[in-house]
């Protein structure tokens, strides 16, 4: 894993310095969903920078929470599209580093746990025995939505690890596979972003009559743009309050549908506390 990790790294490392300069202002997400909806979504975010901002402005995918953590860590980027717990990981990782805006829903996000027809699991009040060795998939190892809260909340109701209540345990890697992972029967059960699965119904691409929501966890921060604290001394000073009030006058109604969000508001360090203090329970922290 460790090896993988930095592989990635390294060819990030060499595709920014051959195709980003200096003054070109940098930015990436984690891979939450399929990578084709993500490069629209942050193609448009990056032309709407670039004009705001009065710089290049270039968005890089990367394959994996880890590589978008690692990017901002090494500097490859300036600014990153984080979950909760990834933008917990980075921010220790940069001191001065700073959460400054998330989506109206990022301070009561939601994970859905969803049931393939064939599974026998109906909608629960909580979560309960019926579970119980069942196969199961989370998203990423490092989403918030998609492990940190789902694995908390079992936890809590079964006083057990996921691999004890499960019969067997698997990481998706994105949302969009949980659903179509469970949808298909590969996993009687999964745990997925509320507004991914949303999103994914209002476009027509759930079978409703093969998957269903069965528990709707409490709400929780997630999602946030986080900032590396240095920007100011390479693109000028005042240049951080910049991206700040760009990103929450984004009303674009089209841009906003494609995150989706309803708009952006500010954002900081301490909106997150309960998320970091979620992962050092877990194990989850460096």
């Amino acid at each position: 894993m460790k090896r993988s990790i930095g592989a990635l790294a390294t060819t990030l490392a060499l595709s920014f310095s051959l195709n980003a300069s200096a003054d070109t202002f940098v930015f990436t997400a984690i891979p939450d969903q399929d990578e084709t909806q993500l490069v629209e979504r942050f193609g448009a975010v990056e032309a709407y920078l670039e004009e705001q901002l009065d710089v290049d402005v270039r968005y890089i995918p990367v394959k994996s929470y880890a590589a978008a953590v690692s990017a901002f860590r090494n500097n490859q980027v300036q600014l990153a599209w984080f979950g909760g717990l990834s933008g917990v990981q980075a921010r220790q990782l940069v001191p001065g580093s700073e959460a400054i805006a998330q989506g109206v829903e990022d301070t009561r996000f939601q994970t859905y746990f969803i049931a393939n027809a064939e599974s026998g699991l109906e909608p629960m009040p909580e979560l309960n025995e019926s579970l119980r060795g069942k196969t199961f998939t989370f998203g990423s190892k490092g989403s918030t939505s998609g492990r940190l809260m789902p694995e908390f909340y079992i936890r809590e109701a079964f006083s057990e690890a996921p691999d004890e209540v499960f019969s067997r345990v698997g990481f998706s890697g994105n949302h969009t596979r949980t659903i179509r992972l469970v949808e298909a029967g590969t996993y009687e059960a999964g745990a997925v972003n509320f507004k991914v699965w949303e999103s994914a119904v209002e476009d027509g691409e759930v079978d409703m009559d093969k998957v269903q929501v069965i528990w709707e966890t409490p709400e929780y921060p997630d999602y946030q743009w986080t900032i590396r604290g240095d920007v100011n001394e390479r693109f000028g000073d005042g240049f951080k309050e910049r991206v700040t009030q760009a990103l929450l006058d984004m009303d674009d109604p089209d841009l906003l549908k494609r995150f989706p969000r309803e708009g952006f508001i500010p954002a900081s360090n301490d909106d997150y506390t309960a998320i970091e203090n979620t992962a050092e329970e877990l194990g989850l922290l460096r």
